[in-house]
């Protein structure tokens, strides 16, 4: 019926003249600027043109009420009333220029966000949502990212279950992921990010609700990327690292994209299991020899193999080869690796005479100089486990029965470990 009497009545409606004469009216102070001046012809304009008559004039209303609106926004009813005038004009634009709907739409989520009044939530987060599935990739970051945030501001009030948490975050996070397909960017990542973070802080992401959200999802299409992305981080960010569904998904991860990083992600995940020892150390190996690693993180990652290999699997060969590697990519991690062979050596029991039998305490020695001249930091530390050291070494009428002096070399050879050390003894 409207849109007929429109037709009928031509773009600038029933009374063209008027219509007409305050367009331009307003639209003069417009092009200078001065909204203040332009507001009572804009005014009249609104009165007698139907929104046929000039996209423009809706949009310079909405600058017109957005000015107005800070200008009272110390008088909450006259504020209110801007506002309604001003989603007023968005749904006007909405229906009148479909062409436009992706912009409108937008914009009029923004706005809700802008001058949203306490005990509007759940009007905000319709309004967020409608914005999202009509724009799809070429919704707003900022609005994505708020209605996950009006998503958990519902729930925590009572307002809203699991499941509509639940949903809000695969919209969201959906949505997001659409627009970086579409035009990848940091901007993109970063609101990701601030969604997942968000839901794993959320309350609702237990590990029993992700596994029921995920599980049918990963049976479904267990070689979707995003998807195994998504469940690695949010499974990892709320701590359910335990289940079968994280491990299939860091896995997934790895096969369809082998890195460093997902290397020793899964690194991590075998670690942290009692039988996963053998996968731990293969995928961290492999996280060291990626290309993608510069000498620094291979290093770091190095030290860790070589923590772990000694405090977890008793594997000290292994683990002083590691630990050496890591001296020998980086300074930064020097002092920390010969610390830890040090460490490993004053722990070894080798068997043979006295001297066999205490010359791991040289080669402790030895490490714990290296330690100490590689990271001054270590120098405390470091000099106070020579002295308790010191006190395991052979005697010296011990040592002269077999031919040995201060200052002597030494070859140890104890367990599948080697060094050569210098000969000290108590006096």
């Amino acid at each position: 019926m409207m849109s007929t009497l429109v037709f009928g009545q031509g773009k600038y409606g029933a009374d063209s003249a008027e219509c007409i004469k305050y367009l331009s009216f307003y639209q003069q102070y417009e092009k200078q600027g001065d909204l203040d001046a332009a507001a009572p012809s804009w005014r009249n304009a609104i009165k007698y043109c139907p929104p046929t008559a000039s996209q423009n004039m809706l949009l310079d209303g909405m600058k017109i009420m957005r000015k107005e609106i800070s200008k009272y926004r110390s008088n909450p009813i006259r504020k209110k009333e801007l506002v309604d005038t001003l989603m007023m004009l968005h749904k006007m634009r909405i229906e009148t220029y479909p062409k436009y709907i992706v912009t409108a739409t937008n914009n009029m989520a923004v706005d809700m966000l802008n001058y949203a009044e306490p005990g509007s939530e759940q009007d905000v987060f319709n309004a967020l949502g409608e914005a999202l599935d009509i724009a799809k990739s070429k919704a707003s970051t900022s609005v994505a990212v708020q209605y996950m945030n009006y998503a958990i501001q519902l729930y925590k009030a009572g307002r809203m279950m699991d499941q509509d948490v639940f949903d809000a975050f695969d919209k969201s996070v959906g949505t997001l992921e659409m627009i970086k397909a579409a035009k990848p960017s940091k901007m993109v990542d970063d609101a990701i990010a601030d969604v997942e973070t968000m839901f794993a802080n959320s309350g609702v992401a237990s590990c029993d609700n992700l596994i029921a959200l995920f599980q049918p999802r990963y049976d479904a299409a267990p070689d979707n990327q995003e998807l195994l992305s998504n469940i690695a981080k949010l499974f990892h960010a709320t701590g359910c690292t335990d289940s079968d569904l994280f491990r299939n998904a860091v896995e997934g991860l790895y096969k369809l994209n082998p890195s460093a990083t997902s290397a020793h992600l899964l690194f991590q995940l075998y670690s942290a299991l009692p039988d996963g020892g053998d996968k731990a150390v293969k995928y961290m190996n492999e996280a060291i020899a990626f290309e993608d690693s510069d000498a620094e993180t291979d290093a770091e990652y190095s030290f860790e193999l070589a923590n772990y290999l000694f405090s977890k699997l008793d594997r000290k060969v292994d683990a002083i080869a590691a630990a050496k590697q890591a001296a020998s990519l980086s300074q930064t991690w020097a002092g920390k690796s010969y610390f830890l062979i040090g460490t490993i050596w004053s722990v070894v029991k080798c068997q043979g005479n006295p001297i066999e039998e205490r010359a791991s305490f040289w080669a402790a020695t030895d490490y714990m100089v290296k330690a100490k001249n590689a990271d001054s930091s270590l120098a405390a530390e470091a000099d106070a486990q020579i002295s308790t050291y010191r006190k395991y070494y052979p005697l010296q009428a011990d040592a002269f029965m077999y031919d040995m002096v201060d200052g002597d070399r030494y070859e140890i050879s104890c367990n599948g470990m080697r060094e050569v050390t210098t000969v000290r003894t108590q006096k």
